[in-house]
Parts: C-alpha cells; sequence; structure tokens
C-alpha cells in the first residue's frame, strides 16, 4: 500500500473519489437541483405515428389554473427557431450527401412519429400543467405509416419528406466490389447468414432533466441539463437553432446518472428550454418521465443485414461481403449517418485476415424515433453478424469454431494492420488475447460440464467472441491545469456519465505532477468556465481528455521550473523536477509544486495532439445452460479477455466491463422495441413490456487483461467503455446456438428469448 497522501501511480486501483458524494446522496443530478419557483414544463407529444396537425385550439387549456404559456409550432416558426442538424455525413458513389430533411423542435404542420412535439405547456406546477394538456384541443388527420425499412423502400410507400425520394437518406458502400466478388466466386465454400438485429431504448438510471435561469440585466440564458458534454449542443443551438450569440447562452452539465451515447444528441426540449426561457424571462424547469423518455430520447441498432464468408480449402478466410438495411427512424439524428455505416465497417473485419471485403447500405426513413449511437454504435450487431457467421462456417466445413478462428487471426507481426474495409488497426495481440481467455475459462474442461448438464436434462452450449471497438468521439479538447497553494484544479471538455472521470483524470495527473490525487480536483460541464470540448463518446475520454491533461501538466512543470529558479535564484536549467517539488540538482535545496503556487499560483495549457483512433480487442467466452423445456437460458461462466493498451486504474476497467457485458447480455437475451407495424404504434413503450437484464440474468464474471500500448497517443491509451458491449451479444448468442445445435437449431436473432427458444424447438406447436 502508498503512504497515506503520497502521489498514485499509472495502473493503481484506487477507488473512485466521486462516489461517496454519491453513496451519501450529494450527487447533483439536473432533475433534483431545479429552483423551486422555477416554472414546470410539459411537452405535449404526438400519439400518432404520422400525421397532419389541423388545428390545435389552445384557449380552454390557457385558462387552466396555473398555466402560464403554451407554446406550439407557430410561436417557434414567428421566432425562426432552426433545424436540429447531424454533424456527421456519409456520400453516395456519385458523392451525393446525405439526405437531411428540416428537424424543427416543433414540427410545422405534420408530425412523423409517435413523441413528436406539438406543445409546450408552462406551468406553475407539474400536474397544472398536466391539467391543461388534457384541455389542449389538437385536430389531427392521421396518415399512413411506414415503421421498417422494407416499408419503407417499397414501390408507393408514403413518403415522411416531400423531398426525400423513396424515403431513401442515403445509399452507400465501403470497400473493393470487384476484389470481393472474385474472391467469393473461386472459394472453395461459402457460408451465408441474415440477420435483423432488433432495435433497442436506452434506460438510464437517470432521465434526461434540465432547468434554466435568466439573467436579465445582461440577457443570459443559463441552460443546466443532463448530457454528455455541453460544448457541442451550446454550438449546434447558438448557431442553427436560436440564432444567438455564443455569450447569451451558458450550458452546464453536474452529475449524470448514465449517458451511453444518446445524452450526446442536442434534443427538442433543451432547445425550446433555452428559447422559452429568455421569451418569457423566467426559469424553467423539466424532467422526462421515463415512460416519456421511450418516445423521446433516441434509439439504437434496428439494423437488417444478409453476409456471406468465403473461405478457400484449408478454411483461410478469403472474402466478406455484405448488404445492410439501416432504419434511421423519422429525423438524422446528431451521428446517425455514421453509426450504422462506418461503425459497422470499421469492425467487420473483426480479429481476422480478411483479404477482400465489401459492404453496401440502404438507410432509410421510417415513421419511428430517430436512430443513433448507443454503447457500441454499430458495432454490437456487426460482431453479431460476423461472429455467428464464423461460427456457422466452422460447422459447414468440418472444423471447431475454436480452430476456425485459430487458423485466422491476426498476428501481433501484421500491427499496424490495414483492413479490407479501409480502416487500420494501431496494436493488438490477438493470439496471446485468445489463448488467455481460453485458459481462463477452462475451456478444456466444458466437455466435463456439458455431460452434468445433460444428466440433469439440460442442454450446454459454449460461445466465443472475438470483437474490437474503433474509438470515436470529437477530440476537440483544451485542458486547463491550474496550480495554487491549496490544490491542482483541472478543468477538461469531456464529461462523466458514470466513469470516474475525476478518479482517473486526478490518478495521471497525481503520477505527472507527484502530489495526492485527493488534492487534484476535476471540473467539467461549463461552457463559460471549460474553453472547448467535444464531449464524451465513442469510448475515447481516456485517449482525448488523459493524453492532453498528461500534456497540460508537462507545461506546468516546465513553468514552475522557471518559477523555481526565480524563487530559489539559480538558472532554469539548474532545476530538475522530481516527487512532486523543484529542486536545484546537485543541492538539498527545493521547493514542492504547492509550496511554488502559494507564492505564485500558476497554470499549463494544452490542445490535444495525439490521434484519437485506437483499436481495442477483446475475446469472450460464454457458458449456457438451456432448458429445452421451457427454452429457458441461464450463463452459468463469463469469461472476458481485454487489451486496452495502458490500463490507468484496473478497478475501473473491471467496472467498464462489467457494465458492459451486461448491457451486451440484454441485447442478446432480452431487450427490443416492437413497434405495430401498421400503426407505428410503440408497443414496448414502458418497463412492464420492455425488458432489461436483473442481478439474476447475469454470473459472476472472471477478467482478464493483457496490454499492447496503442502508437498513437503518447499514454499508450485504448477505449475500453464499449469494447464488452460489442462482443457479449455474440457470446452469448453463440453459446445458446452451440447448446442448441445438435436439435437442429442452425441460427436465432437477437433477442434469444424463451420464447424464441422454445419455438424453435417445438416448430409444430
Amino acid at each position: 500500500m502508498p503512504p497515506l497522501n503520497a502521489p498514485t501511480q499509472i495502473g493503481q486501483p484506487i477507488a473512485r473519489h466521486e462516489d461517496r458524494r454519491f453513496l451519501i446522496g450529494c450527487g447533483r443530478y439536473a432533475g433534483n437541483t431545479a429552483p423551486a419557483d422555477a416554472l414546470s414544463v410539459l411537452f405535449v407529444r404526438s400519439p400518432h405515428a404520422h400525421a397532419r396537425i389541423i388545428h390545435i385550439d389552445k384557449e380552454a387549456a390557457f385558462t387552466s389554473p396555473g398555466v402560464v404559456a403554451i407554446y406550439t409550432a407557430e410561436d417557434t416558426a414567428a421566432d425562426k427557431l432552426g433545424h436540429l442538424p447531424a454533424i456527421s455525413e456519409i456520400e453516395d458513389a456519385d458523392g451525393k450527401r446525405h439526405h437531411e430533411p428540416s428537424h424543427l423542435p416543433m414540427p410545422v404542420g405534420r408530425v412523423r412519429h409517435v413523441g413528436d412535439i406539438v406543445a409546450m405547456i408552462l406551468a406553475e406546477t407539474l400536474n397544472q400543467a398536466r391539467d391543461a394538456a388534457e384541455l389542449l384541443a389538437i385536430d389531427y388527420e392521421e396518415l399512413p405509416a411506414v415503421v421498417t425499412v422494407a416499408q419503407a423502400l417499397a414501390p408507393d410507400a408514403p413518403l415522411l419528406h416531400d423531398e426525400v425520394p423513396g424515403n431513401l437518406m442515403c445509399r452507400w458502400s465501403k470497400g473493393d466490389a470487384a476484389a470481393t466478388d472474385a474472391a467469393i466466386a473461386r472459394a472453395a465454400h461459402v457460408s451465408k447468414l441474415a440477420i435483423r438485429s432488433p432495435r433497442q431504448i436506452v434506460h438510464y438510471l437517470e432521465p434526461r432533466a434540465a432547468w434554466s435561469t435568466y439573467d436579465m440585466a445582461h440577457d443570459v440564458v443559463t441552460l443546466t441539463l443532463s448530457s454528455q458534454g455541453v460544448h457541442i449542443p451550446h454550438r449546434l443551438m447558438c448557431e442553427h437553432v436560436l440564432g444567438l450569440p455564443k455569450d447569451k447562452l451558458r450550458l452546464i452539465t453536474e452529475d449524470v446518472g448514465g449517458g451511453f451515447g444518446p445524452k450526446y444528441q442536442i434534443y427538442p426540449e433543451a432547445a425550446l428550454m433555452a428559447w422559452a426561457t429568455r421569451k418569457l424571462g423566467r426559469g424553467l424547469r423539466w424532467t422526462c418521465e421515463r415512460s416519456e423518455l421511450a418516445v423521446a430520447d433516441i434509439h439504437s441498432r434496428d439494423l437488417v443485414a444478409s453476409a456471406e464468408l468465403a473461405l478457400d480449402a484449408g478454411g483461410r478466410f478469403l472474402a466478406v461481403r455484405v448488404k445492410a438495411e439501416a432504419n434511421v427512424g423519422a429525423y438524422v439524428a446528431m451521428f446517425a449517418p455514421t453509426t450504422p455505416t462506418t461503425g459497422l465497417a470499421k469492425v467487420i473485419s473483426g480479429l481476422y485476415r480478411i483479404p477482400a471485403i465489401h459492404v453496401d447500405f440502404d438507410c432509410a426513413f421510417t415513421n419511428t424515433v430517430p436512430v443513433d449511437a448507443m454503447r457500441g454504435a454499430g458495432k454490437p450487431e456487426t460482431l453479431f453478424l460476423l461472429e455467428r457467421l464464423v461460427d456457422i462456417a466452422a460447422h459447414e466445413t468440418s472444423r471447431s469454431p475454436i480452430e476456425l478462428r485459430r487458423l485466422n487471426l491476426l498476428n501481433p507481426e501484421d500491427m499496424p494492420y490495414a483492413t479490407a474495409s479501409g480502416y487500420t488497426y494501431d496494436a493488438a495481440d490477438c493470439r496471446r488475447l485468445f489463448e488467455t481467455a481460453l485458459e481462463a475459462a477452462d475451456e478444456p474442461g466444458f466437455a466435463i460440464r456439458r455431460a452434468a448438464s445433460e444428466a440433469r436434462g439440460l442442454r450446454r452450449g459454449l460461445g466465443l467472441s472475438c470483437h474490437l471497438h474503433a474509438t470515436g468521439g470529437i477530440a476537440d479538447e483544451h485542458a486547463v491545469v491550474q496550480v495554487d497553494a491549496q490544490r491542482v484544479v483541472a478543468k477538461v471538455g469531456t464529461q462523466s456519465q458514470g466513469q470516474g472521470h475525476e478518479t482517473v483524470y486526478a490518478q495521471i495527473l497525481s503520477a505527472a505532477l507527484g502530489v495526492p490525487a485527493d488534492s487534484i480536483e476535476i471540473r467539467q460541464g461549463d461552457t463559460r468556465a471549460i474553453p472547448q470540448g467535444g464531449g464524451t463518446g465513442g469510448s475515447s475520454s481516456i485517449i482525448i481528455s488523459g493524453t492532453t491533461l498528461r500534456r497540460a501538466a508537462d507545461v506546468v512543470i516546465q513553468r514552475g521550473r522557471d518559477l523555481a529558479a526565480e524563487r530559489l535564484e539559480t538558472a532554469s536549467q539548474d532545476i530538475a523536477f522530481r516527487h512532486g517539488a523543484f529542486e536545484v540538482v546537485g543541492t538539498d535545496r527545493r521547493i514542492s509544486l504547492l509550496e511554488l503556487a502559494a507564492w505564485k499560483p500558476f497554470e499549463g495549457r494544452a490542445l490535444f495532439a495525439d490521434k484519437m483512433e485506437s483499436y481495442p480487442t477483446g475475446v469472450m467466452v460464454c457458458e449456457v445452460e438451456v432448458d429445452p423445456e421451457t427454452g429457458a437460458t441461464r450463463i452459468d461462466r463469463f469469461t472476458a479477455a481485454a487489451d486496452c493498451g495502458v490500463v490507468v486504474n484496473p478497478r475501473l476497467l473491471a467496472g467498464q466491463i462489467h457494465g458492459g457485458t451486461v448491457q451486451g447480455i440484454g441485447n442478446a437475451l432480452m431487450e427490443a422495441a416492437i413497434y405495430d407495424e401498421k400503426t407505428g404504434q410503440l408497443l414496448s413503450r414502458t418497463l412492464m413490456n420492455y425488458a432489461l437484464p436483473r442481478a439474476d440474468d447475469v454470473p459472476s464474471f472472471r477478467i482478464e487483461t493483457i496490454s499492447t500500448p496503442s502508437p498513437n497517443n503518447l499514454m499508450g491509451f485504448k477505449g475500453v467503455g464499449e469494447l464488452p458491449t460489442n462482443g457479449a451479444p455474440a457470446a452469448v448468442a453463440n453459446a445458446i446456438l452451440d447448446a442448441l445445435r445438435p436439435l437442429g437449431v442452425r441460427h436465432l436473432d437477437m433477442p434469444i428469448t424463451a420464447h424464441k427458444v422454445w419455438r424453435a424447438l417445438n416448430p409444430g406447436n
């Protein structure tokens, strides 16, 4: 154990600093920090998937007790509120950008999904706003709806947006079609698989919330909201939606109870809150209700895809060809163009050498909630497709899934590896990772465990998943590290939503500056106090903010060396920095960092200067027992081996792997957003009909790590947050299908529920 108040080092499994305030109820979440005198906001949402708004009569609602204002699209249009834009893009083969029809905070004249906002009611209390909503008379003309991509792209399908022919957002492709076709044509064997990956709804512990204040003297709106970073929504709201100078809007995010991607978005509610606050001159408050969340927050996944895997006579992979259809929902969300498309292309090569790859995508608008990035962002469904295909190919060519994977895994000397889909893996030891996972999972003992399960009337299966993640996000970071007599204050542009940023960033600075981590304060989430930032997404916070903080710490040391030379009356080249203090080389004259700052406070600043991209890798081994009488699946053993480069805090790494794996298990076994395909009504709107994994759905996890540092940043970091979510669905599915294969079941799509398994085993019933 290090001495009390000693600096921490990279690699120490220290406890999270922020947990104390959370455990004693002192977290500062947007939903419960609003001033008591703020007006309550209720958003009235469309009950129809597709309809014209004929008329809204506000008279009776406006006279309801406590109502202060009611706004509709007529008001927002009069004030010229603008479009909520996407910030990523894709192009078709002719170089034409994806279609991006207008997405206004309140749609004018037509709603396009259940949950589209049609009115905003401001009242003294929430119950008064609810009462007024009952009196709001809205006349709709219901229109035909399309829910699936097949419906949307069918000839003569009703159009969501008149300016988008055939509801096609974009047709996108990647890779070498000719080389892929030629490889498949000469293959000794081609395995094929078609999947439909279910749409998912994120259910964080803390639903989205926001509250506002208005400074009349300076004409400034301050909006405190639950987000994954304030700078991007601030820029988009000011420049595109509100038309405000940036100094007239301040965004703040304090503690956040889960983000996972959907809280990265710029949402209509936040823009409307900022607009109405300034218009009315009063503070507002809003918290999304759990049942409202399902139609207000972006969804994820919803992919239909077919793939072919070509092998030569020796079992070597030759090519992968994918045709996919992505449902983007009613509007183009912030990262929606690239989430399914490049999300798939970045990882479709897996951990394997695949010489030829080609991907074709159709992305279509439907009358459903917009779809965008959630933990994994296009990769869990891709790796489910690939890893199921590898298992199928192994069985079709009379090989074991382990043998076929070993044959095709990349070697360390292949790194950096340029995939046939156009992306470059930075560093990995896939073979060592694979063998580490198999040894930790006691794969040789599986046969004995299978026999024991069969003796009890159960079917046991073992499933593998070789997976990876491609880190993403927005590398717009300007870190500031300030030193005074009492502490070090670091300001960053990323935003924690449970990952432990306050701990891991302090650990990096503690190691660099030689001061105790407890004396380091991490600040985030304030557009006035933080210079800039891209927020948190794409499993890249440790790369973006961690490396930039280290560079800022180096500037602090250099600035401190100059000040110490002045204080100790010597030349700066005679000053060395060791163990948190500046000393005159060859003497006992020294002054600590904090003592120097007591004399004269100083700071260091740095911009992000590394590559954001890295490719953390993983191998999972899952064992399940399936009851053929009921179809129920129990996960008995689960081993995760991960290579995340240099690990700052193994304790936090384990937490990320635990959480991400559970999210992947939910994807595999139970989670699915179900729409009525005729009406566009969301049938799984509440937690009564949308299942989430609970404690008894998951086993204890065994976690092993290896480290191949990334050459793309000075610290050797890789991401981790999304890696286990990418791999877990395939590992669980492969285990279930391994158990069911002797009973004649070749494939099942996620979620692999007990009912789905039972139906597969009892096809006549």
